[in-house]
């Protein structure tokens, strides 16, 4: 079982959901989170300190890969990104088990044509959660995998 990551296309929504928090807390409730330009150097630092550390501790591989997904998430549209955050949400609540399950499923999906997909899907959503269970031990995903 891997451990929970940090991931980069989390620090958008996680950098506006503090923002949103520390500005509410210095403005009036209705009023909206200031402006990028708006914050004080304090206030960047503080949002910004997390990524930072984790650009600092990445080796080269993952900081392409912290490139692209920030490159990706400025390419998405307001829907796509408000996707990937109900993604990512839901991806948090997940139990352990669910989250190797899903690692399997998607190391298996992305290997295979798209009739193969749909089939396996629909195969996915009749299966109980045991037999769930069983097909992800059956069929690991590769090194590497994960969904997020």
């Amino acid at each position: 079982m891997s451990r929970f990551r940090f991931h980069p296309l989390w620090a958008v929504p996680l950098l506006a959901g503090l923002l949103s928090a520390g500005a509410a807390s210095a403005q009036s409730p209705g009023a909206a989170p200031p402006a990028w330009d708006q914050l004080t150097p304090a206030q960047r630092e503080q949002l910004l300190a997390p990524l930072r550390d984790r650009w600092s501790q990445a080796d080269a591989d993952e900081r392409r890969r912290m490139l692209e997904h920030a490159r990706r998430w400025q390419a998405m549209t307001p829907a796509e990104r408000q996707n990937a955050r109900h993604g990512m949400h839901h991806w948090k609540r997940l139990a352990p088990e669910q989250r190797e399950e899903a690692r399997a499923l998607y190391g298996k999906l992305r290997a295979l044509p798209e009739p193969e997909r749909a089939a396996l899907r629909e195969r996915w959503r009749q299966m109980t959660p045991e037999q769930r269970r069983q097909w992800a031990t059956a069929n690991p995903p590769p090194p590497g995998i994960d969904p997020r």
